[in-house]
């Protein structure tokens, strides 16, 4: 039970403060800033719920440890429904920070959007905002699994790793969609932005498929240095 309250809680501080610095700040620290801040906001996390739960806080990564063979099937769906309800608590204090300063001049996007949703930006497709969550997904799951790997990962500073990760996809792909690469980092805000519902089919399929991928490279990798 710890390692999915880990989760939920670890998800929820995530969507709290990572989409909360768009929301509270992002005029001011701009795209740069805001990855910046969510790659903080995971490298915390790591080091203080990753001897838990391993510290996942994405549906994405959890459903690549399960094709990795390294999370049982009860697991991961205890891991996602921790992780989407800690978003949707998260989503509901940030739409309440929202609501209870209506004269603050919130950054994040506009009008309904307001939270940070992760929805197409001006000049944006659907398909281009798919390819982008794809391959940051995998660039993304890739260096969990080598910085985490038995074998080949670099222990005490894999939190680093990851947390950079995440900070860089998030500087690439917020321009494009606010960058997901997350399907809960998408579901908590989008529960308070209805028009963030058209777009929210690209930041599950989008992950998914990206973690698939990562999973299947580095599997490659992995049998190719065996060999040697």
């Amino acid at each position: 039970m710890n390692k999915y309250l880990a989760e939920g809680f670890g998800t929820m501080f995530l969507v709290l403060l990572a989409c909360g610095s768009a929301v509270l700040a992002g005029p001011h620290i701009g795209a740069l800033g805001v990855g910046l801040c969510f790659g903080l906001v995971l490298v915390c996390l790591c080091y203080c719920l990753g001897n838990i739960s391993g510290c996942h806080v994405n549906p994405a990564v959890s459903f690549a440890m399960w094709l990795s063979g390294k999370l049982s099937a009860k697991d991961l769906f205890g891991y996602v429904i921790s992780q989407l309800i800690g978003a949707a608590v998260g989503g509901a204090l940030l739409f309440a920070l929202v609501k209870v300063g209506p004269d603050f001049n919130f950054g994040g996007t506009t009008g309904e959007n307001i939270l940070a949703t992760n929805v197409l930006q001006p000049g944006a497709t659907s398909s281009m905002a798919l390819l982008t969550e794809t391959l940051l997904t995998f660039f993304f799951v890739m260096v969990i699994l080598g910085a985490t790997d038995e074998k080949l990962g670099f222990g005490k500073f894999a939190g680093l790793a990851i947390g950079l990760g995440l900070g860089l996809v998030n500087i690439v792909g917020i321009p494009v969609d606010n960058c997901s690469v997350n399907p809960a980092r998408s579901f908590g805000p989008a529960l308070f932005s209805p028009d963030a519902w058209g777009d929210f089919w690209i930041m599950v399929v989008g992950p998914l498929l990206g973690a698939a991928l990562a999973v299947i490279v580095w599997s490659m990798f992995k049998a190719a240095r065996t060999q040697k």
